[in-house]
């Protein structure tokens, strides 16, 4: 089952179970997962829908975090229900050791030695740890990058 398709079945669900943030949440994931599809005018591959998903989840956590700026921890905590829901449709995330060896590996293949190569080892990194099946925050990936590069 893809996943476009689970999140379909598990917003059913939790309209029957009238679960109302739930529901709310998957709404607005397969609103934006379908805008994917049309704007791609195909249906999403699993990678490109996690990558969807991954983006709201982004925008929650940027949202949660201006809400405690802002004294709402009220609607901070909100964000994060809605993250913790959209996270358990992502694939597991990458510890900070697989990152860390992925950056190394790619440090080596690329021959990066100073800043100016991250973008070489960025990539490089991302598209290891995406083999492997792992999804990382392409922040935590710069952070690994930019301290084995010495930046």
């Amino acid at each position: 089952m893809t996943l476009v398709e689970t999140i379909t079945r598990d917003l059913t669900a939790a309209m029957k179970a009238r679960d109302a943030a739930r529901t709310s949440v998957l709404r607005m994931a397969k609103a934006a997962l379908k805008n994917q599809e049309i704007e791609k005018k195909a249906p999403l591959e699993d990678a490109e829908a996690a990558r969807v998903v991954q983006g709201l989840v982004n925008q929650r956590e940027d949202s949660a975090e201006q809400f405690r700026r802002g004294s709402r921890p009220e609607l901070a905590a909100r964000e994060e229900a809605e993250i913790q829901v959209l996270k358990a449709y992502l694939p597991a995330e990458a510890s900070d050791d697989e990152i860390a060896t992925a950056v190394e590996k790619a440090v080596v293949e690329t021959g990066a030695v100073s800043m100016k190569d991250m973008g070489r080892a960025m990539k490089a990194a991302l598209a290891a740890l995406a083999a492997s099946g792992k999804s990382a925050d392409g922040k935590r990936v710069s952070e690994a990058v930019k301290k084995r590069l010495g930046g």
